[in-house]
């Protein structure tokens, strides 16, 4: 019977630091953490005092790869507390915006960050040399992601234009009109993903392609679209619906002692969140162009293997593609005017949640009249994952104990990859005990 002794110091092709720490004696476990050793960041109390001018540029900088998602929530929760609603071309702009946010990081993830395991590659670079059409594809993917950003936020990262009540500014006719033009070309590149993708799945081994727990499923859902921007919570395993402002009844947050972020629990010890978890609960409304590839690969729901959050991003990649050139026609056929947002603070709380890619964001801000943040609540996707994580990891580590200990490690490090943890962001809390 195998021992194992095993300290994966921060597993490698994710953003941030965590070790995954695994002891066996005979085959059974003894000690096994996902331990979180990312330095708190305070950003909950940076928010604290603050106008509600600052809290989405603030708000954004949680993270430099879901920095549309932050901003977006951040000027949601805003929104409600002062009582605004979006035009319904502004409404249009901040969709595809979003979808642009959504084809970047899930290219960056899944072409940069999970395919080197396919092909027992340390990084994407070696990629570069055996595989150089299929990485400048996912350049020109991750590009048009970006561009989309660009041209309606005014940067790339860290959006300038997107503020409560719509957008400072909103790009031109012409703009629109070459990123018609960029955005179009990629057809052939979504295409090529997707083939490329469906290809290499075979070459992940069988014990983590295979591997299945039953797990709670929590994301947003909408009655008129594929939820990523707006909506309100939906469990697999209840299939309730809950008001997003009540989401402390579903997301329960608790501190763990190996963590220096919080974990959280709903109706079992944890539960996921993601592209898994929004093509579980609303797989019904992907668009036909999507649906088409979950048909391909098989993706029934409810699917409780973790592997397939990587096959779900691909199959949301389709829909966000899709769903952004059909916004960008039309807001071209309509035209659009700009009008300068107006806004009255008011004291009041408002409750942001948006979709990011990595899953269910929240920012819940409480103002006072003059529009300063009294209170700041951020909950981010990897915060939810953590213990998802950890219960997977507990569940596979036995299957593959007789294994090597490289393969050991490396099928872990894999199975935190699928979830495509953002830990830095998650780490919001420091725990202080007073002896």
């Amino acid at each position: 019977m195998s021992t194992v002794n095993l300290h994966i110091h921060e597993v490698t092709r994710i953003e941030g630091h965590g070790d995954v720490i695994l002891n066996a004696k005979n085959g059974q476990i003894v000690d096994l953490k996902w331990a979180v050793t990312e330095a708190p960041r305070f950003f909950e109390a940076m928010f604290r005092g603050r106008s509600w001018r600052d809290a989405s540029y603030l708000g954004s900088r949680i993270c430099g790869i879901c920095a549309v998602a932050h901003a977006s929530t951040s000027v949601r929760a805003t929104e409600e507390a002062f009582g605004l609603e979006l035009t319904p071309t502004d409404l249009k702009f901040r969709t595809l915006n979003y979808h642009g946010e959504m084809l970047e990081s899930h290219v960056l993830h899944i072409m940069f960050l999970v395919a080197p395991d396919a092909f027992k590659a340390p990084s994407v670079l070696p990629l570069a040399a055996t595989h150089p059409e299929a990485v400048k594809m996912a350049l020109r993917l991750k590009k048009m992601g970006n561009m989309i950003s660009d041209v309606i936020c005014g940067r790339k990262l860290h959006p300038v234009s997107l503020v409560p009540g719509g957008f400072s500014s909103l790009p031109t006719r012409k703009q629109m009109q070459d990123l018609k033009a960029y955005v179009d070309a990629r057809e052939s590149d979504i295409k090529m993903m997707v083939d490329t993708v469906v290809s290499v799945v075979p070459l992940f081994p069988d014990y983590l392609v295979g591997f299945e727990r039953e797990t709670e499923f929590i994301s947003l859902t909408h009655p008129d679209e594929f939820a990523l921007y707006r909506g309100d919570i939906k469990s697999t395993d209840t299939g309730k619906v809950t008001d997003h402002r009540n989401y402390k009844d579903v997301v329960k947050e608790r501190i763990v002692p190996h963590s220096t972020s919080k974990w959280t629990s709903s109706q079992r010890s944890s539960f996921a969140v993601g592209s898994l978890a929004r093509c579980n609960n609303n797989a019904a409304q992907l668009n036909k162009e999507a649906t088409a590839i979950a048909n391909a690969v098989g993706f029934k729901p409810v699917v409780h293997k973790p592997f397939y959050n990587n096959v779900a991003q691909l199959i949301e990649t389709v829909h966000c593609y899709y769903e952004a050139k059909r916004l960008i026609d039309q807001l071209l056929d309509e035209g659009w005017k700009h009008e300068p947002p107006q806004v009255k603070p008011r004291a009041g709380r408002g409750v942001g949640i948006c979709e990011a890619p990595r899953g269910t964001l929240i920012h819940d801000y409480t103002y006072d009249d003059k529009g300063i943040l009294l209170e700041a609540n951020c909950i981010v996707p990897t915060t939810e994952n953590h213990g998802s994580i950890e219960d997977d990891i507990r569940v596979l580590a036995p299957k593959i104990i007789e294994k090597p200990q490289p393969d050991i490690r490396h099928a872990l490090e894999m199975l935190v990859r699928t979830y495509d943890p953002c830990v830095s962001c998650s780490v919001h809390m420091l725990n202080v005990k007073f002896v």
